[in-house]
């Protein structure tokens, strides 16, 4: 069962930006944020929720912003694009300056186009490219960035025989979408794609698709999809003894995940992220306390950290932030021209620049692959950012 929205006559109260009548210094901030908590994505949009829980504990220790503690109010559209729609548009009718969501690429897309006069909406997923210049923002490392530098990686190991599985929805066929462009760059000229599988993400079994895939020629297996699905995948992995690596975006880098599949999980995981995963490699001092705060945080808060909170989290941060610099009172046309100058900002992704890498603020180089150790149960990076291997 979703959370309950709140009232109209609460939300036209208290949503952030809404001219509520006077302002007391205590009355609470609340930006609206969607987030799958249930449905296909749980294990993402229940991750997200932490981590936006986790940047209330940091903004109002330090004393909210302009003096009012700031307040997450979310709402979960079940994974479902249509509900997604149904819950932005109850919101968009109290004009707030920015909203934050929602945690799956379908979601997103579904309610971009409502936004062109604002608000602000910061979706939290990579796996959507905003418009330039747009009211719409996108979290992380965007999905052909994070294909360039796998494809990097496994080229430098002298993986050049190429398999995909994506789900046939948007996320898949953006999936598709960078695989190709990225193939077709001169650098990897040697690279071949040796097969690609589709698939439905209500799908049971993928055994077929995968049991084609084994008898291809393929060295590297990059598996397209978040959430259950994944599951799916991996446990058919095993079931059809299939051995060759796996690569998967880091969006799936959750412990919880992990534990779950622990059975299934094959020898060779390795996950396209950012240098957060594996913190022991983290060596720029800003981006150390930034990463080093991410996990602190989520530990004081009886919470596990992973990749699942950092999308929420890092999101939350950056619109935190934004408010202090704009105002807690900003339009949604303020907000996005100071989202759309920041730049030096440091998150526990690293480094921001939003003038150079407009409505996201990463670029190729935050980029890092990490690799899956089940004797330690944690990540370990294994490429430079970029993707280039490790000397």
């Amino acid at each position: 069962m979703r959370r309950s929205l709140v009232s109209a006559a609460v939300i036209a109260a208290l949503v952030a930006g809404a001219p509520a009548g006077p302002t007391r210094a205590a009355d609470p901030l609340v930006i609206d944020a969607i987030s799958s908590l249930t449905g296909p994505s749980t294990f993402v949009g229940k991750g997200t929720a932490e981590g936006l829980e986790a940047v209330e504990a940091i903004v109002n220790k330090a004393g909210g912003i302009g003096g009012r503690p700031v307040k997450f109010l979310i709402h979960n559209d079940e994974s479902s694009p249509q509900l997604t729609v149904q819950i932005a548009n109850q919101i968009f009718d109290h004009h707030p300056a920015v909203v934050v969501g929602s945690t799956y690429g379908a979601g997103c897309r579904a309610i971009f186009p409502l936004t062109t006069s604002g608000p602000v909406t910061f979706c939290m997923t990579p796996a959507v490219v905003p418009a330039p210049g747009s009211y719409d923002f996108s979290a992380g490392v965007s999905n052909i960035d994070l294909t360039q530098a796998a494809i990097r990686y496994f080229r430098e190991r002298g993986w050049t025989k190429i398999a995909t599985i994506t789900g046939t929805d948007a996320t898949g066929q953006d999936n598709d979408a960078a695989i190709d462009a990225i193939l077709a760059m001169p650098e990897n000229h040697g690279v071949q794609l040796a097969d690609r599988e589709h698939f439905a993400i209500t799908d049971l079994t993928v055994n077929a698709q995968l049991a084609h895939i084994k008898s291809s020629e393929a060295q590297v297996l990059m598996i397209g999809t978040a959430g259950t699905p994944t599951g799916t995948i991996l446990r058919g992995i095993s079931e059809v003894g299939l051995t060759i690596p796996v690569g998967i975006n880091y969006g799936n880098a959750t412990r919880p995940q992990m534990t779950q599949l622990a059975d299934y999980l094959p020898k060779e995981l390795y996950f396209y992220g950012t240098a957060f995963l594996a913190p022991a490699s983290v060596t720029d001092p800003k981006t150390k306390a930034a990463v080093d705060l991410y996990y602190a945080t989520l530990r004081a808060l009886g919470h596990v950290p992973d990749a699942s909170q950092l999308s929420g989290y890092e999101t939350g941060m950056i619109v935190a932030h934004v408010l202090q610099v704009a105002g807690p009172n900003a339009t949604a046309a303020q907000v996005r021209t100071a989202l759309a100058n920041l730049r030096g900002w440091v998150g526990a992704n690293g480094p921001y620049d939003f003038v150079t890498y407009p409505q996201r603020g990463l670029g190729p180089n935050a980029a890092v692959i990490s690799r899956w150790d089940a004797s330690r149960s944690d990540w370990t990076a294994v490429s430079r950012p970029g993707g280039a291997l490790l000397r």
